[in-house]
């Protein structure tokens, strides 16, 4: 058996169709044998199923995932695992504990009996934009919409520290403008602009995360949790809801009895500012 995981730097990457490294895992009897990291070489959706399928991949463990690229999954007869973050080592662990369950085609929105819990590994930079990006009430309007686009962009904080930065990597952002796969305001910067141009723009919470939401914070008894005994303040988890789908949370406190649970976007509430260059327009 053959489990490929999206990769960078340790990591479950956040987007199946941006990445740039797989990390390979061979498996026999429910143990991992070996494993190596192999390069997309920046294929698309569809090339990258192919890619996996000529590698006799099985499994696909992934953060987002679109409709399009599940399909071309499915087509080339390999099982999707979707909605993982954190470590890529843990998140073959526990797929083969049975603890993975996938949410399928997502928008990588940090979606309460039923619960279970594993880890999630370490705190990892949220990339700030990239993914469904919260609820949006209306897709923008310009010439861009509808296309697919290629942007380089550097997200910072009111403070200046930076988030993250396609230049950083060396590779532009790839997706379709409008279709819903960035939060509202950097749709919104995209939708007008012209190739090469750069724009700088400054997000309200509205216009990205949203505000955190209070109902996202919640409480459960530990004896009610299987591993929540060894969960710790600050620690970022997965639990699943009662349909079985995987949502990262964030410990936000604990005591003898009880564990407390924020579901919040890491983002939320913030304001993001971000440098964006327009560098393509498909038609």
């Amino acid at each position: 058996m053959k489990i490929a995981v999206t990769y960078e730097n340790g990591e479950v990457f956040r987007h199946f169709g941006h990445t740039e490294q797989f990390k390979v895992y061979e498996v026999e009897n429910g143990q991992v044998t070996s494993s190596e990291v192999i390069g997309s070489n920046g294929s698309g959706h569809g090339a990258l199923a192919v890619l996996l399928a000529d590698r006799a991949i099985d499994v696909l463990i992934c953060g987002g995932i679109g409709g399009g690229a599940q399909a071309a999954l499915e087509e080339q007869g390999i099982e999707l695992c979707a909605g993982a973050e954190g470590s890529a080592d843990a998140a073959v662990e526990a797929y083969l504990r049975g603890e993975l369950i996938s949410t399928g085609a997502n928008c990588d929105h940090h979606h309460e009996d039923g619960h279970s819990c594993h880890d999630q590994g370490e705190d990892h930079t949220c990339g700030g934009h990239e993914g469904c990006g919260g609820c949006r009430s209306g897709a923008p309007k310009g010439k861009n919409v509808g296309k697919t686009v290629r942007t380089h962009y550097r997200g910072t904080f009111n403070n200046g520290e930076q988030f993250d930065s396609s230049y950083d990597r060396g590779e532009p952002l790839e997706f379709v403008c409008g279709a819903g796969m960035m939060i509202p305001g950097f749709d919104a910067a995209v939708a007008d602009m012209e190739v090469g141009q750069t724009l700088q723009v400054h997000l309200t919470p509205a216009e990205a995360y949203g505000e955190p939401d209070p109902s996202a914070v919640f409480s459960i008894e530990i004896s009610q949790l299987p591993g929540a005994e060894d969960l710790s303040a600050g620690q970022r988890v997965y639990l699943q809801d009662a349909y079985g789908r995987p949502f990262p949370v964030k410990v936000a406190a604990k005591d003898e009895r009880t564990v407390t649970f924020d579901a919040n976007h890491e983002m939320a509430g913030k304001e993001l500012n971000f440098t964006i260059e327009l560098v393509e327009v498909k038609d």
